[in-house]
């Protein structure tokens, strides 16, 4: 077994991880929790709005 057998074994290791990731990624069990991941920047928008308008009439 020389070096060039270990880099191909490396590379098919590195696929495979990869296409699992892509998997678990792109799976339907994760959308619901990526979806609202996805909102959390906006989650406190109507707190924001209010603190604007409290120091607008300030």
């Amino acid at each position: 077994m020389d070096i060039n057998d270990f880099r191909s074994w490396h590379t098919v290791l590195a696929l495979i991880a990869f296409l699992a990731v892509w998997i678990w990624a792109w799976s339907n069990k994760r959308k619901k929790p990526f979806s609202e991941a996805a909102n959390l920047p906006f989650a406190d928008e109507a707190i924001d709005a209010e603190t604007i308008k409290k120091e607008n009439q300030s």
